[in-house]
């Protein structure tokens, strides 16, 4: 099954954490969290808060223990391929909460949402409307408000997929 995740984090610096996860299935279930740091991430930018608008004390208050998150998360994706628009940042921050869990780093990989969108699309039409089909099923999901929260955006991505998984 496929699975669209996506992540929201304390920064674009190196040393930064996940602060919430939320990813959608292939069924269209959604599940999203917010990750209380774990004791050694501190990194914050206020610059990211503006644009997510989680605030650390939200994050101390109502987050889940980072822990639980992650036993959560590799128990959905286990047996399953999971996708995310921004592989390489959103593996850092798969990466950063699996270590904090005591879990191996490389547990579970991440593919690139293209790679999906293009076997998909492959699937309904002849390589020349492969290209014209993505375009057009990220112009509709690119029309809606963009949240920056960690669900909504895996819907997006879920939402672009769909629709080319429908498309005959």
């Amino acid at each position: 099954m496929h699975v669209f995740l996506d992540f929201e984090a304390s920064s674009l610096n190196k040393q930064s954490y996940p602060i919430e996860v939320g990813w959608v299935l292939e069924d269209g279930t959604e599940e999203g969290h917010l990750i209380r740091p774990a004791p050694n991430w501190t990194d914050w930018d206020d610059t990211a808060q503006a644009v997510h608008g989680i605030s650390r004390e939200q994050l101390e208050q109502d987050g889940e223990e980072h822990d639980v998150v992650c036993a959560r998360l590799v128990q959905v994706f286990a047996g399953n391929v999971v996708y995310a628009s921004a592989p390489s940042w959103d593996g850092h921050w798969l990466s950063m909460l699996l270590r904090a869990a005591g879990r191996p780093r490389h547990l579970l990989r991440l593919k690139d949402t293209e790679e999906a969108f293009v076997a998909t699309a492959s699937q309904h039409a002849g390589a020349k409307l492969v290209t014209e089909r993505i375009a057009a099923a990220r112009e509709r999901a690119n029309a809606l408000p963009v949240a920056h929260r960690a669900v909504d955006d895996a819907r997006r991505e879920w939402s672009i997929w769909r629709q080319l998984s429908e498309w005959r």
